[in-house]
């Protein structure tokens, strides 16, 4: 069984061609289900979010897969298939892994080490699982990488410092205030600058969100997209007075705040300081108002410069994170290609076992005058003798450092021991566990071996 990926991403499509193969728009349940009804692929994971629509999906034959998922998308989506082939990409087995691996760990994001991307990768999964379209292959793949994903969070800095101009403000917010719950704050303008930095103040439990604008209607909508309520234009700097964070955002051309306005604000405050943040190209607020005491003001290009300096920190830390992902990809590779020595491994123990019962009914005339309890123990003490012998063979059958290796010695036990394992219960990838109990150990915990990369 292949673990095989097709899909589109912020690296490959525009964004027009991602939004009309957007599957988070409509019901990702229902396009797993639609394609595990058509598509000859046993397990199958749809992951979409506003960068990338991807398909994950267990295949005996990658190539069918390939072309099903082509037909699936165009179909589903109802575009012609020149208008989203040139971008596709395609993975399979170890470059589907390491794809799936570097998303759950943020190093594939337009944002790297950007948090949300794990969280959205566990919904997508669950969301196949409950409608019953994962299986051996896919579960232990997406399980891996939720492992992986924590490891890089937990073992370096990659999602550390904002990387936005807005939550970069937030951040320093934060360390002006401590907490930013109970907080109250205005912003000035209803753009999308001031309309992001709200969203992340909302999101850290500010009590209250005022908006003001020249333009009412744009006032309302934006107080209805970040659950804030709007004061008049006039009445602006008396909502400063009221306010501890004040976010200007307008597209006026000179100044709106200047320093005795914000002096004036100041007589009516008690000593808590007063953060303003300046989003505006060109400024919104006259530079000397950084003179007045316990007022902090930062503009664009101060944001941005904390900015810079937080991607230049997550880069340092990309190539650790990388170093996470080769090493998980190498133990996860090594699970994968035990898994095809399965039929082989539980055919080699049938014909033992097959051998040890004629045996044993051959001697049974013998053994007739054993108690019960002796004839047991005689039982018992030849199986434990076929796994004692089975454990060695078969921990170095699935361990074999390369697929034409364990090929040749797979065929080889085949013919040696005349094995059929073409028994379907012997093909079946959920017996696994059983396979590796035979071994004493699980399939991934063996060496490392070197990854295989595939894709195009």
């Amino acid at each position: 069984m292949h673990l095989f990926l097709l899909g589109v991403s912020h690296r490959t499509a525009p964004v027009d061609l991602r939004e009309q193969l957007d599957f988070s728009s409509r019901d990702v349940g229902a396009a797993v289900e639609s394609l595990a009804a058509r598509s000859s692929a046993s397990e199958s994971v749809v992951l979409s979010t506003c960068n990338r629509s991807e398909i994950y999906v267990a295949s005996s034959d990658p190539l069918r897969s390939r072309d099903e998922l082509i037909a699936f998308l165009g179909d589903y989506h109802q575009l012609p298939r020149d208008a989203f082939m040139p971008h596709l990409f395609a993975r399979d087995d170890d470059a589907a892994a390491r794809h799936l691996f570097r998303v759950a760990a943020g190093l594939d994001s337009l944002v790297v080490g950007e948090p949300q991307i794990l969280g959205q990768v566990k919904t997508a999964f669950q969301t196949a699982s409950e409608r019953r379209c994962t299986g051996p292959l896919l579960n232990k793949a997406f399980h891996w990488a939720f492992g992986v994903g924590k490891r890089v969070r937990s073992e370096t800095a990659l999602g550390e410092g904002a990387v936005s101009i807005s939550f970069a403000a937030v951040s320093l917010a934060r360390k002006i205030f401590g907490r930013l719950e109970g907080r109250r704050v205005l912003i000035v303008g209803a753009g999308e600058m001031g309309e992001l930095t709200a969203q992340h103040l909302r999101s850290h439990g500010v009590a209250e969100i005022v908006i003001t604008s020249r333009t009412p209607a744009n006032a309302e909508a934006l107080a209805a997209a970040v659950g804030g309520r709007t004061v008049p234009w006039s009445d602006m700097r008396e909502a400063m007075a009221r306010a501890d964070i004040v976010v200007t955002a307008t597209g006026s051309q000179r100044p709106i705040i200047f320093r005795e306005d914000v002096e004036a604000v100041r007589g009516r405050r008690r000593s808590e300081p007063l953060f303003i943040i300046d989003v505006a190209v060109p400024r919104d607020v006259d530079q000397a108002v950084t003179e007045i005491e316990q007022v902090f003001l930062y503009n664009v290009d101060d944001l941005r410069g904390i900015v810079e300096e937080n991607l230049a920190r997550r880069s340092a830390e990309m190539a650790q994170a990388e170093a996470i992902v080769d090493e998980e990809l190498a133990r996860f590779t090594a699970w994968q290609r035990s898994r095809r020595t399965i039929p082989t491994v539980v055919a080699l123990r049938q014909r033992f076992d097959d051998i040890r019962q004629a045996e044993l009914k051959r001697l049974e005339g013998r053994l007739t005058g054993l108690p019960e309890e002796a004839r047991a123990r005689v039982d018992e003490i030849t199986r434990l003798i076929v796994e004692k012998l089975l454990i060695e063979p078969t921990e170095q059958l699935k361990a074999l450092p390369d697929e034409d290796t364990q090929a040749a010695y797979t065929e080889a036990v085949n013919r040696l021991f005349r094995l059929d394992n073409t028994d379907p219960a012997a093909q079946d990838p959920a017996r696994s566990d059983a396979a590796d109990k035979a071994t004493g150990r699980p399939a991934e915990r063996q060496g490392v071996v070197a990854d295989r990369r595939r894709g195009n």
